[in-house]
């Protein structure tokens, strides 16, 4: 039985395709990213994937065409476990968080308390779709609206991801949402997400496969990581990490595994033509006065 729910704005459609990269990754024998749980949520969603062309077959699933979705995800995660591990009493914002499961990728202390931030429509059919976890909360409201940050406590340290959020925030919204958040937390904290340069975001608005969400690519994008420092002062840029040179690359088919390691070579390459994802620290006002 196909989706019957009304149609979305396009950043929000944009969910669809995310969700779809890690339900079609869980499917595969050897998964970049193995969540299952993505899966069950999709086929209980009943989208029909047809339209996001850049996953490819979704009968017979090319791992290239899930790689870019499944590990950065898999970065953040990493990013999200390891702050919680060293701040048991941590706050986890995850913005834009869509139909991610990712609290239950990362499970973390019971001390830690978990926010999914999205717009109301979108939290709606994540109550409708996700088991709700005890330690977790959702906030129903775009995350460039800074009433919502109100219900978060601001005294404890905080972990933040936005998995392919970015993109669909004009520059000026990214740039006040960046600095209320260092701003709110006073012990500090880390800032996760897939960049986007000015090639990815015109991909994303020129390229058939992206047809369904280009209407919401409204960020310019940036190709320096260095730029939201000098936006943002509080932020400080702590990784880098090019997916071009991730080892899961050693999952590809021979062909693609050769060209991509091929771009990997060069880190203007793999910047311009492969995902990024970034992490950037923030200090806090107690830590930076």
């Amino acid at each position: 039985m196909g989706d019957t729910r009304p149609a979305m704005a396009p950043a929000q459609e944009s969910l669809y395709l995310t969700l779809g990269g890690r339900a079609l990754d869980s499917r595969m024998p050897r998964p970049f990213l193995g969540d299952r749980l993505a899966d069950e949520v999709l086929k209980a969603s009943g989208r029909d994937l047809s339209e996001f062309r850049t996953l490819g077959d979704t009968a017979k699933i090319d791992p290239s065409k899930v790689f870019d979705i499944a590990v950065r995800a898999k970065r953040m995660d990493d990013a999200v476990r390891a702050f919680a591990a060293r701040h048991p009493d941590a706050v986890v914002l995850d913005l834009g968080a869509g139909l991610d499961t990712r609290m239950a990728r990362v499970a973390p202390p019971a001390t830690v308390d978990w926010y999914d931030v999205d717009v109301p429509e979108v939290i709606a059919l994540r109550r409708e779709l996700i088991p709700s976890a005890a330690a977790g909360h959702v906030i129903a409201a775009d995350v460039t609206d800074p009433g919502w940050l109100d219900d978060v406590p601001g005294d404890r340290p905080a972990v933040m991801v936005g998995d392919g959020l970015i993109g669909f925030l004009t520059q000026d919204a990214m740039i006040a949402l960046f600095d209320r958040l260092t701003r709110h937390f006073t012990r500090g904290g880390e800032l996760a997400f897939n960049q986007y340069t000015t090639f990815s975001v015109w991909a994303l608005k020129h390229l058939s496969g992206f047809a369904a969400i280009a209407g919401g690519a409204v960020n310019p994008g940036f190709n320096d990581p260095r730029q939201p420092e000098r936006w943002v002062p509080a932020l400080h840029l702590a990784e880098e990490l090019l997916l071009t040179r991730a080892p899961e690359v050693a999952l590809f088919p021979a062909s693609g595994r050769a060209v991509v390691r091929m771009i990997a070579w060069s880190r203007t390459m793999s910047r311009l033509f492969g995902t990024v994802v970034l992490r950037y620290r923030f200090p806090g006002a107690k830590a930076g006065a």
